[in-house]
């Protein structure tokens, strides 16, 4: 059965272009559906039938977290099942094209409707007060300032800021060519303070951490080598915690406030979704549920019948 999870993988990987994270997220689901189904006595997928897949979802939705304490009530979330439904429905549909299985138990499961989670952004003071230089400047905290400046001023994802290279800047043109999901390509501009604390970087704070082996990656840890994605997440926390900021913010909330600010200010949200590299009109579509709740907001506090 795991045979037939690595295909699914591969065809992942190879020809629908997905994410490292996308990959191993689907086949860890899988996987544990598959040792569920085993202690049921069922060994082989072609033995898997619909009742099956629906027991394994319901005792997904009703069993304890592994990670919390065994009298707690909390369970999976809405989002985790509709993923596991998605990875067995895509599963299911990746070996009835190919000839693997001949029935598609998954095809009449539905997808339960996601509740729309707002994303959060930092306001404008939040922001000013993580984009402060720090002294004493030294590479590091070149280095710090010029991954939050433009994950801000370009919103940039976690995994593009880590595999940015070097021939990817055109700073004197103003704009970084991007790697997004599926190896897809697109341009985005980068605004004048970034710029500024990118050339910074690049002239006073990189070339004390290059090395011998180090690769053409704009950003360097102390040992001269490309981040790793939790020590990038770290050093953001890190500074944001420098700056005195109490609340949890995480590197997304960077590219959220990048496309809040950016649509609160008038812009326009198809050139949104081109700057995020959203392949979908739809997912960029968040960011208005987040002006109108703002608005919403203003007028219960200002309006004199709000």
């Amino acid at each position: 059965m795991e045979a037939l999870i690595e295909d699914f993988v591969a065809y992942l990987r190879l020809e629908r272009g997905h994410s490292e994270k996308t990959q191993s997220t689907y086949a860890a689901m899988l996987n544990k559906f598959v040792a569920w189904v085993r202690q049921q006595g069922v060994d082989c997928w072609e033995s898997v039938k619909m009742t099956h897949l629906q027991d394994f979802l319901q005792w997904e939705r009703q069993r304890p977290l592994a990670t919390e304490p065994s009298d707690s009530k909390r369970r999976l979330s809405p989002e985790s099942v509709y993923l596991e439904i998605a990875a067995l429905k895509s599963f299911y549909k990746f070996c009835e094209n190919e000839r693997h299985l001949e029935n598609n138990p998954a095809e009449i499961l539905s997808l339960p409707r996601r509740w729309e989670r707002l994303p959060k952004s930092l306001n404008g003071e939040e922001i000013k007060r993580i984009l402060a230089p720090e002294k004493p400047e030294s590479p590091r905290t070149l280095c710090d300032l010029a991954i939050l400046e433009l994950a801000y001023a370009s919103g940039l994802r976690l995994s593009e800021l880590r595999n940015l290279r070097l021939e990817q800047l055109h700073l004197e043109a103003g704009f970084v060519t991007v790697i997004g999901k599926g190896d897809k390509e697109r341009v985005v501009p980068v605004g004048r303070k970034a710029l500024e604390a990118l050339e910074r970087y690049l002239a006073a704070g990189r070339p004390s951490l290059v090395n011998s082996k180090s690769p053409g990656a704009v950003f360097l840890n102390q040992r001269g080598k490309p981040f790793a994605a939790v020590t990038l997440w770290l050093r953001i926390k890190q500074k944001v915690k420098r700056a005195g900021i109490e609340r949890n913010v995480t590197p997304h909330m960077l590219r959220h406030s990048f496309a809040t600010h950016l649509l609160e200010n008038g812009a326009d949200l198809r050139v949104i979704q081109e700057m995020l590299g959203h392949a979908s009109i739809a997912t960029t579509e968040i960011y208005t549920h987040v002006g109108s709740s703002r608005l919403r907001n203003v007028h219960q506090r200002f309006h004199p019948r709000g």
